[in-house]
């Protein structure tokens, strides 16, 4: 494998330095940039960074043997870094659409066997083949974006065997695509029709059955819990993240996303590496957060799709929450695999700079999924993951939203991604 040059980056965002914890308040907005810079790659690993003409030098007897990348007048970043997604679905939602621009809200959606139920029969119903398809799809459409770490939950499956069979197809896509899928188990997403009438009974379920075996097939890293009214409480949520931890998982938790519900203080409590949504967290369960270090992974998409009021990333930012952002792609709340839109909309409805939603998106977002010691920045011996933008500067990527920007991206030291096509 022939080294790879990437110089002459008109901006070489590196996030150096912020491995060994994520970035909080001001330090949100030091990026790290290097003007006119290069980067240096072998075997899949960054050998070194710096201007330009300083790692010419140091490698001026080895450039003919290196692939030479022109990054003139473009910016690069490291990969970017999606901690929260629903990755591996079956089936559409669309249809639920109308629904809710006509005033039904998401609980109501979900209450009439719409939302996660109707996901929960499409993916029960697809074969493993079928999910990986279509699962591997949405993987390519994530890369296109410059994204080339995602964390993916399953809870579309609320079966010991649908759990497995999405996890399972979550294994196989990191084997298999460029992309790495870091996978968290969601039993605990909603409690399924069958077991509405025997909650506990399905909670045990969760506990004494799911966990164990998803923990010693090694499937999942981490273990989630939908906490919200009408889903499951805190004090359920407590008992199944401290079952996953005795069981190796770390615990995560869906957080006061839509009224206050103490999902911030129960992270907190359990020492969760994040907590996400938040959109109605407390100023005590902030504060607790901050105090744990617990990340708080925002998604702006989510809001945005279901026409409420996003997250006050202000507020988490000035009591010292270390804030990451992710698309929270899945079916029914945010249909996208943009996480360069979702950073602006980080900057339009949540009031953060350019330089934090970047910020966010890779180092804070890298701390989120317990990778900051291999990816989010640019440093030597982290892996070589990095996306090369058709910008000017960091901010132009956000502020001509919705456009995709990626020009390349290269995972591992390889080029998977060339003027905006998959070339793996």
């Amino acid at each position: 494998m022939r080294p790879l040059f990437i110089r002459r980056a008109r901006q070489l965002v590196t996030l150096a330095g912020s491995s060994a914890a994520p970035l909080v308040r001001e330090k949100m907005n030091d990026l790290q940039i290097i003007e006119n810079g290069s980067v240096w790659i072998e075997r899949g690993v960054i050998i070194a960074v710096g201007p330009d003409d300083e790692l010419a030098h140091r490698f001026a007897d080895r450039i003919s043997e290196a692939d030479v990348i022109d990054a003139r007048g473009k910016t690069v970043t490291p990969g970017l870094i999606d901690p929260h997604t629903h990755l591996v679905y079956a089936g559409s939602r669309e249809h639920e659409w109308t629904m809710r621009l006509r005033g039904a809200t998401y609980m109501e959606i979900m209450n009439a066997g719409g939302g996660i139920h109707a996901t929960t029969k499409a993916t029960r119903e697809a074969s493993e083949e079928m999910l990986y398809e279509e699962s591997k799809r949405r993987l390519d459409l994530f890369l296109l974006h410059g994204v080339t770490t995602v964390e993916a939950k399953s809870g579309y499956g609320l079966s010991l065997e649908g759990e497995i069979k999405q996890l399972e197809v979550a294994k196989r896509l990191h084997d298999t695509h460029p992309v790495d899928v870091v996978s968290t188990f969601l039993g605990a997403h909603a409690v399924p029709p069958e077991w509405k009438d025997d909650r506990d009974g399905y909670i045990r379920l969760i506990m004494e059955v799911m966990i164990p075996e998803v923990s010693r097939r090694g499937l999942a890293e981490f273990n989630d819990v939908f906490c919200e009214r009408g889903v499951f409480t805190p004090d359920e949520a407590r008992r199944i993240l401290e079952a996953g931890k005795a069981h190796g998982l770390t615990p995560k938790i869906h957080a006061d996303e839509i009224e206050p519900y103490g999902g911030a203080e129960l992270a907190a409590e359990v020492g969760a590496i994040s907590a996400d949504h938040l959109l109605r967290a407390s100023d005590e369960g902030l504060r607790r957060m901050a105090e744990r270090g617990v990340i708080g992974v925002l998604l702006p998409g989510t809001a945005f799709f279901l026409m409420t009021q996003a997250a006050d990333a202000r507020r988490l930012i000035d009591n010292g929450v270390p804030v990451a952002l992710a698309t929270d792609c899945n079916p029914g709340s945010s249909p996208t695999v943009s996480l360069p839109l979702v950073m602006s909309l980080a900057c339009l409805h949540m009031r953060m700079t350019p330089a934090e939603a970047l910020a966010a998106a890779t180092i804070n977002a890298a701390h989120a999924i317990g990778r900051s010691h291999v990816i989010g920045s640019l440093e030597p011996g982290k892996k070589a993951d990095l996306a090369i933008f058709n910008a000017a500067n960091y901010m132009q990527i956000m502020y001509y939203y919705g456009v995709n920007h990626t020009e390349m991206v290269i995972k591992d030291g390889k080029i998977v991604v060339n003027e905006g096509k998959v070339c793996i």
